[in-house]
């Protein structure tokens, strides 16, 4: 099988079974979005979504979140991951966008990676998600799907499974495949012990057809 055969059948696939694929995170508006991907770091999306409601109503904003401590922000949420760090990129980054960007989410990526606790990835997933912007955010369940898969070769780093997959995908689909690695990645290819009983792509997995050649043997 080629790789771009496993693409298409990666498509057709997801775009029968997932034809609206959408973060699992919640928010209103732009300001919201950032926030909880910076706080979904080395952390699941549930955590996040039972965190922000008290977070958002205190701070619903930019410049209302710029008034605050890291001691009022890390008391909202003590319970992700990295409370502290994220704290201090929380109220850095909110005091920059009002400084720099009259309190609303710059939409120029370069802009975003300028603000506090904001990398790449991040970036890439407000772009996508907020404007439908042609990148392949890759986190630690995209970096996993894609090479288990076979979308990914070699890639060593997620810059490298980002470049490959944005290579791979039609750039029209980017945003919504995305989506669909981490959701497949989230609930059936997961890390531990992947449900290849219920996966609807084991015809064209890389690892699965391995793994059977190699029980056929045995």
């Amino acid at each position: 099988m080629t790789t771009k055969q496993r693409y298409d059948g990666v498509v057709e696939y997801f775009s029968r079974t997932m034809p609206s694929a959408e973060s699992e995170l919640n928010f209103t508006n732009p300001f919201e979005l950032l926030v909880a991907v910076v706080l979904s770091a080395q952390c699941t999306d549930k955590r996040v979504n039972l965190t922000t409601p008290a977070l958002f109503a205190a701070y619903p904003t930019a410049t209302e979140m710029a008034k605050a401590t890291e001691s009022e922000i890390f008391s909202y949420i003590r319970s992700i991951s990295y409370p502290n760090n994220k704290a201090r990129h929380l109220v850095a980054l909110s005091r920059r966008i009002v400084e720099q960007y009259g309190g609303e989410v710059p939409s120029d990526p370069d802009d975003l990676q300028s603000l506090p606790g904001v990398g790449r990835k991040t970036a890439n997933v407000v772009g996508a998600v907020l404007w439908g912007r042609e990148v392949m955010p890759v986190d630690t369940h995209v970096f996993r799907v894609a090479a288990r898969i076979g979308l990914s070769r070699n890639a060593r780093t997620p810059l490298a499974t980002e470049r490959q997959l944005e290579a791979g995908f039609p750039k029209e689909l980017l945003p919504l495949a995305h989506h669909w690695l981490i959701l497949h990645g989230r609930y059936t290819c997961t890390a531990r012990k992947p449900k290849c009983e219920t996966c609807g792509i084991t015809h064209l997995c890389k690892h699965y057809i391995a793994e059977q050649k190699i029980s056929r043997k045995e």
